[in-house]
C-alpha cells in the first residue's frame, strides 16, 4: 500500500464548469485519479425515463477539454460515472459522442473502458418471480409485468464494477453508467489497500466537488489525499477554505441518518468520525469504519415509464380579491373545463394541478402561514393527459375558464390572470415516473456489469 493516494475531483457534475487555475492546481499535485460525477436522480424521472441530459452537450464538452488534457499531462486516468446524467445506454453513448469530439479536437486518442449499467429485463422478471427483489423505501411491490412498462432500467453499481476496469493498465477513461458518487473517488484507494470505510467517506465528500468549502462551489475542483488512518480534504482555489463544520455537514448531505452512510459494500459508520482543521484550504477526517454488507449482493435498480404528456401555464394575479378567492374559484374554474371537455376526451385520462407560488406552491397542505392574503401571487396550472395534443387542449379550457372564471364579490368582468408570455401556453413534452426503486438479489455481478473496452479520437 502506497503512503498516500491523491484523487481530483473536477466538479460535482459534469457540464456544471470548473475554474480551470484549480484544475492546474489539482494537476500540480501530481493526482493519482480524476474523477466526475455526471448524474443523478435529483432532477427526477425525465431525464432517465427520456434518455436525456441535463446538461448540456456544449457544457459537458468544455469540461470534458480541460479534463482530457489533464489525463494526458498526468498519465492517470478520468472516472466518470452515471454518464449522461440518467446513466443508462443511450446516457453513455451521448458521453462517448462527446468525448469522441473532444479527443478528435485535441488531436489525442484515449483508450476507454465502458462499464453500462442496463439491466436484462427478462433477469430481472425472473428474480421478481423468485422474490429477489425488495422495494426501497416506500416504494410499491413490483410484478413481472411492470418491467415491460419501463423506457430505462438500471442497476446502480459499486466499487466490485469499477474495479476490474481501473485494473487495465492502459485504461485512460473510465466511463461509467449509473453509478454510486462513492464509487468513482472510492474504488482506487480499496484497491490499493487502504480502508474501505475511510475511502467510501471520502467519496462521499468528494462526489459534489466543492460543495463542501465555503464559500460552496459544486463547479469547482477539490483535492483529496488519501493516507492509512485518514483523508485530508483540500480546496484548489486559494479563494476557498473548509472547515470541520462544512467537512461534516457534506457527510452528511443526501442522509437520513447522520452517522451512517449506506452503500453496496455495507455501512460507514460515522459515529466516531473527527474532522481536524489542518490549515484554511485542508481538514483531516479519521474515525470512520465500514460494517461491510451481510447476506445477499444487492444492486439497486431505478426504472422509469411514461405516464402521459404535460402542458402548463404560467400566469400572475395582483387582484386582493382574486387571491382570496383562489381556493373556490379552483374548484369553479375545473368544473367549467370538464364541462366544456370534446366528448371523444375521457375526463378520467386528465389529470389537472394548480399551484400558487407565494401562498403554498411548496409546502401545500404542510404551509404552516394559512390565511394570509400576499401582495401578489404566481399561478401555475398543469395538465397531463394521454397525449400532447389532448393534454393541450385541455389547458386550454383550464386557462380560458380562470381567466373569466366569475366569483362572489367580483367587480370586473375579465382578468383574473395577467401573463408574462404570449402564447401563454406551453407544451411540457413526455412525462416520466420512477416506477422501479428496488433492490435486486444477485450472485452474478461480475457478468452484469463487465467493462467493454475501446479507443476514442485519433
Amino acid at each position: 500500500m502506497p503512503d498516500e493516494l491523491r484523487l481530483v475531483a473536477i466538479n460535482g457534475m459534469l457540464g456544471y464548469g470548473y475554474d480551470l487555475a484549480s484544475l492546474e492546481n489539482g494537476i500540480a499535485t501530481q493526482p493519482h485519479l480524476f474523477g466526475v460525477d455526471a448524474g443523478s436522480t435529483d432532477a427526477g424521472p425525465y431525464y432517465l425515463g427520456h434518455g436525456r441530459s441535463l446538461t448540456s452537450a456544449r457544457q459537458v464538452e468544455r469540461d470534458l477539454e480541460g479534463a482530457l488534457r489533464a489525463v494526458k499531462r498526468s498519465g492517470v486516468p478520468l472516472v466518470i460515472g452515471s454518464a449522461g446524467f440518467g446513466g443508462a445506454s443511450v446516457h453513455v453513448d451521448f458521453c462517448l459522442e462527446r468525448l469522441a469530439r473532444v479527443a478528435s479536437g485535441l488531436s489525442e486518442s484515449f483508450r476507454c473502458a465502458v462499464i453500462r449499467a442496463d439491466l436484462d429485463r427478462e433477469m430481472v422478471k425472473g428474480a421478481i418471480v423468485e422474490q429477489k427483489v425488495r422495494p426501497l423505501g416506500n416504494a410499491p411491490e413490483i410484478g413481472p409485468d411492470d418491467i415491460d412498462d419501463l423506457t430505462q432500467l438500471v442497476g446502480q453499481i459499486g466499487t466490485d464494477a469499477f474495479a476490474p476496469a481501473l485494473s487495465e493498465p492502459d485504461v485512460e477513461i473510465v466511463i461509467a453508467g449509473r453509478a454510486c458518487d462513492t464509487a468513482i473517488y472510492a474504488t482506487l484507494p480499496i484497491m490499493k489497500g487502504f480502508d474501505p470505510g475511510l475511502a467510501l467517506h471520502m467519496g462521499k465528500i468528494m462526489e459534489c466537488g466543492a460543495q463542501c468549502a465555503l464559500p460552496l462551489a459544486p463547479n469547482d475542483c477539490l483535492l483529496a489525499i488519501m493516507h492509512k488512518n485518514s483523508f485530508l480534504i483540500r480546496t484548489l482555489n486559494s479563494q476557498r477554505t473548509v472547515t470541520p463544520e462544512s467537512v461534516a455537514a457534506h457527510s452528511l448531505y443526501e442522509q437520513p441518518d447522520p452517522y451512517e452512510l449506506h452503500e453496496p459494500e455495507g455501512t460507514v459508520d460515522m459515529v466516531d468520525a473527527v474532522f481536524e482543521q489542518v490549515d484554511p484550504s485542508s481538514v483531516r477526517v479519521s474515525g470512520s469504519y465500514l460494517r461491510p454488507a451481510e447476506g445477499p449482493k444487492t444492486i439497486k435498480m431505478e426504472g422509469a415509464k411514461l405516464t402521459g404528456y404535460r402542458a402548463v401555464t404560467i400566469a400572475g394575479v395582483h387582484d386582493p380579491s382574486v387571491i382570496a378567492n383562489l381556493d373556490a374559484i379552483f374548484e369553479k374554474v375545473k368544473d367549467m373545463a370538464y364541462t366544456n371537455l370534446s366528448s371523444d376526451i375521457d375526463p378520467g385520462s386528465l389529470t389537472a394541478d394548480i399551484r400558487v407560488y407565494g401562498r403554498d406552491a411548496v409546502l401545500g397542505h404542510l404551509e404552516p402561514r394559512t390565511g394570509v392574503i400576499p401582495r401578489e401571487v404566481g399561478v401555475l396550472l398543469e395538465v397531463i393527459g394521454p397525449t400532447q395534443e389532448i393534454a393541450s387542449a385541455f389547458l386550454a379550457l383550464l386557462r380560458s375558464s380562470m381567466l373569466h372564471c366569475p366569483f362572489k364579490g367580483r367587480k370586473t368582468t375579465a382578468g383574473n390572470l395577467a401573463f408574462p408570455f404570449s402564447p401563454s401556453d406551453f407544451q411540457g413534452g413526455p412525462v416520466y415516473e420512477f416506477s422501479v426503486y428496488h433492490l435486486l438479489e444477485t450472485e452474478d455481478y461480475g457478468s452484469l456489469f463487465a467493462p467493454e473496452f475501446l479507443t476514442l479520437g485519433g
